[in-house]
């Protein structure tokens, strides 16, 4: 990431229902900041930083936070985190005073209402092929962050205003969706200018991206035509990742992953067991997780290494796996298998060499190495292979819970329960400020 640190003077800071403005004397006004392309591209690279760093308050250090945690797929280390450990309790141990709760609510609403500011100013932008550019960024932006409230609360507000109505969260899904896929034909028919691309945070492919958002939360919507057909648009060689530097560091590395202090994987399992155990000799295993780790050695690796280790917006994997999945909740079985070995029989391993320092960073998982799938071809035997191998290959990416609850998986209060909670409570400071704030769900 660029060494500024992008500062929004802009933008009313919505938690997704009040209207108050946080107001910065010494810098630009949101009248003013919205009104040209260069404040908008601003906007845009304050979005990433506030989505993936700031520590705790990071949106990406509390979905990995969160969908481990809820899981069993990561442990806390010191009870004395007590926001994290009470996560990983769950039940009613999780509370609307939750800080894990209550940050991954605030700042991704903030990023979603920032997005939808520029995505209603973006005309401002002169330029067509510099609009085309800012529209794809502000698209994908809104997209992972109601994307991210989905995954954990039944409903959200997804527009910005005083007591915003609450929707459901397939609706929440349809409507990221179909702004990505305005993005997405906007972008086709105007690329992005020279001018957009040297003042952008690098490390995203829009076209890419845009489509691979459009097939992850497809699926999670249970459109699974237009999830296979999106997922089968995006350039498998194509790589699309956040970039960190030593002033804007990778939040799941900065508080967890570089330590032994907070939290780490359960076990080189990831907390599976039983069925769902992963096979012997999995490429994927070491890559996330250390066998022998030391006294100051986190046992998880992946995308966590290091503050500046870029941390990938998707993965090729994660690709094949949503094909996979479509295929089989269509019972079209042959091609579910086809789409699966592509991600079980795989040798793959791809890094990209950060120019800052010439270290080789990971940008996906290497290929798990295992032979093809040989179990039963029926539905229920097909997606659970499906999910096993989302459990390993998307390790840490905070899609476990929703996983979880997708899959039909022993849920809280069950015989072998896999999960502690089905959804979040909603944060305290939403319900003061919302009236339209529903009850929060019991489990």
């Amino acid at each position: 990431m660029k060494k500024i640190l992008v500062l929004l003077a802009v933008l009313s800071l919505t938690m997704g229902s009040c209207n108050k403005e946080y107001l910065n004397p010494s810098a630009a006004s949101e009248e003013q900041v919205i009104t040209n392309s260069d404040g908008l591209i601003t906007v845009c690279n304050g979005m990433q930083v506030r989505f993936t760093t700031g520590g705790a308050l990071s949106p990406l250090y509390n979905i990995v936070a969160a969908g481990g945690l809820s899981t069993r797929e990561l442990t806390v280390i010191n009870v004395g985190n007590n926001e994290e450990f009470n996560i990983s309790l769950g039940a009613g141990n999780v509370t609307n005073l939750n800080a894990v709760v209550r940050n991954l609510w605030t700042q991704s609403q903030i990023v979603r209402s920032n997005a939808d500011l520029v995505l209603a100013n973006a005309n401002n932008a002169g330029d067509p092929n510099t609009r085309s550019g800012i529209v794809a960024y502000a698209s994908i932006f809104r997209a992972l962050a109601i994307g991210a409230l989905a995954q954990y609360f039944q409903q959200l507000p997804i527009t910005t205003q005083i007591n915003a109505p609450f929707v459901d969260r397939v609706t929440a899904l349809q409507s990221a969706v179909a702004q990505l896929e305005i993005a997405a034909t906007q972008l086709a028919a105007t690329p992005v200018s020279t001018d957009f691309n040297s003042k952008i945070v690098g490390g995203i492919n829009l076209p890419n991206t845009l489509q691979a958002l459009i097939a992850r939360y497809s699926l999670l919507a249970g459109d699974y035509d237009k999830a296979i057909a999106a997922a089968g648009r995006v350039d498998l060689n194509s790589r699309s990742y956040f970039t960190f530097d030593d002033l804007a560091r990778n939040a799941a590395s900065e508080v967890a992953f570089s330590n032994r202090n907070v939290f780490e994987p359960t076990d080189v399992n990831l907390g599976l067991t039983g069925s769902l155990t992963p096979e012997a000799n999995d490429r994927r295993i070491p890559f996330y997780t250390r066998a022998s780790p030391t006294s100051t050695q986190n046992r998880g690796t992946g995308f966590y290494t290091t503050s500046v280790a870029p941390v990938p917006v998707y993965i090729p994997g994660e690709m094949l796996l949503i094909r996979a999945e479509g295929y089989a909740r269509k019972n079209d079985l042959t091609n579910a298998v086809t789409e699966l070995n592509r991600v079980r029989t795989s040798v793959a391993a791809a890094t990209i060499t950060l120019s800052a320092n010439g270290t080789p960073y990971p940008t996906a998982p290497p290929g798990a190495g295992l032979p093809p799938y040989a179990g039963l071809l029926t539905q229920d035997a097909v997606l659970l292979d499906i999910y096993r191998n989302r459990q390993v290959e998307l390790a840490f990416q905070g899609f476990r819970l929703e996983d979880s609850r997708r899959f039909g998986r022993p849920g809280p209060g069950a015989m072998g329960s896999e999960r502690n909670r089905n959804f979040y409570p909603y944060p305290r400071v939403e319900r003061e400020d919302n009236i339209a704030t529903p009850e929060d769900p019991a489990i």
